[in-house]
């Protein structure tokens, strides 16, 4: 299937009325609530949906999804979960913290899996990782403790950049406390840390351009739903202004990105098909410990380090999981 029709499908199948699927003869519907977009979501629903599968799930025969999607406007979370549990949905997908905690408001009784950045028992998710109570439960990414290690592979492909910025996104549950962590951490390699904020894409114009001007020559973009969706915009940003940047997703990479450090969405997307589909077989979220996905990727692009005067040392390639030539 084509990458086109697979997402208007998932934009059809949002649009569905209840009236359709109380025909169909399916013995489950989840809701899955996403921060971001179905595009940045294409490969990573398949490990989702293939999870689902191996438990014996299959959409479309037995099994329904209600894709709500709030493409970067967090405000509108609110209102989709609520919606999804007026469908009276069997489980609840969230994709990010931010939609954890907005489908956490909207039900105490229906089941939640999330997968979050951040530390979901500091964001009020969970009460512990092995003991989430309640009705929800997920897979963590374990994001802030790596922004330390892509401050560290900043450090050694531009060692003479005493100036790093962290692009977030403020309106992300974990904003203020990744850039408390990255600034220790920056501290630690002896460098100074500036944060730039951006919620739309005509602030993320605007973060490369105070970039330019206060010529910082290091950036580290923060692993926010909403800043992991636009791709499309900070990478071609990041070539016009000539800046070295480190994601935290492999897309930015594969996109034209110098290089990315991060855990592999797919790995816990999968993660979160299987947590649901024992949920669906009976088993409770509260019994059921938060899982950290480790699978951890390291992605250089040499096209676009070639671009930028650019030389990886040795031993970094030595350690990739993936060079792009």
């Amino acid at each position: 299937m084509r990458r086109r029709e697979f997402i208007a499908g998932l934009g059809a199948a949002a649009a569905w009325p209840m009236v359709v699927w109380a025909q169909l003869p399916y013995r489950s519907t989840i809701g899955l609530l996403g921060g971001g977009s179905p595009e940045d979501y294409v490969s990573n629903l398949s490990a989702f949906r293939r999870a689902l599968t191996e438990a014996g799930y299959v959409e479309g025969k037995n099994l329904a999804i209600e894709y709500r999607w709030a493409r970067g406007n967090y405000s509108v979370l609110s209102a989709m979960a609520a919606d999804l549990v007026g469908r009276q949905v069997s489980a609840i997908a969230a994709l990010g913290t931010n939609a954890a905690l907005a489908a956490k408001a909207a039900t105490t009784t229906i089941p939640i899996v999330f997968v979050n950045g951040g530390d979901p028992v500091a964001s009020g998710l969970v009460e512990s990782l092995n003991r989430p109570g309640g009705n929800i439960t997920g897979v963590n990414l374990l994001a802030p403790a790596l922004n330390a290690k892509r401050l560290e592979l900043l450090h050694e492909v531009v060692p003479q950049a005493r100036v790093i910025a962290m692009l977030v996104n403020p309106r992300a549950r974990n904003a203020e406390a990744n850039a408390d962590a990255s600034r220790t951490a920056a501290t630690a390699l002896g460098k100074e840390l500036v944060v730039l904020n951006a919620s739309t894409d005509e602030e993320i114009a605007a973060a490369f351009a105070d970039l330019s001007r206060q010529q910082i020559n290091a950036l580290m973009v923060g692993t926010d739903i909403f800043l992991n969706s636009r791709s499309d915009a900070i990478v071609p940003l990041a070539r016009r202004y000539a800046v070295p940047v480190v994601y935290g997703f492999r897309t930015f990479a594969l996109a034209g990105g110098l290089m990315s450090y991060g855990t592999n969405d797919a790995d816990a997307l999968h993660l979160v098909g299987l947590y649901t589909a024992r949920i669906l077989k009976g088993e409770k979220p509260r019994d059921l410990p938060v899982q950290r996905s480790t699978k951890v990727e390291l992605v250089l692009n040499l096209k676009t380090a070639k671009t930028l005067g650019i030389t990886f040392p040795n031993s970094l390639l030595g350690r990739a999981d993936e060079v792009i030539e």
